[in-house]
C-alpha cells in the first residue's frame, strides 16, 4: 500500500489548489452609454468599439 513518507506542506497543497478561487468578471466603463459591460462583448443597443 502507498504510503506518504512525508507530510504534504501547506505551500504544496495550495499550490495545487490556486485554481479553484473565485474570479472577479472583467468588467469596464463603456463612454459611449454609461454603463458598465463585459470588455470584448457587445452592448445591449448593439454598438461594440464605438
Amino acid at each position: 500500500m502507498a504510503v506518504p513518507k512525508r507530510k504534504t506542506s501547506k505551500a504544496k497543497k495550495n499550490s495545487r489548489r490556486n485554481h479553484k478561487g473565485l474570479k472577479v468578471p472583467p468588467i469596464v466603463f463603456d463612454k459611449a452609454t454609461g454603463e458598465y459591460k463585459l470588455s470584448h462583448h457587445i452592448t445591449p443597443s448593439g454598438n461594440y468599439k464605438g
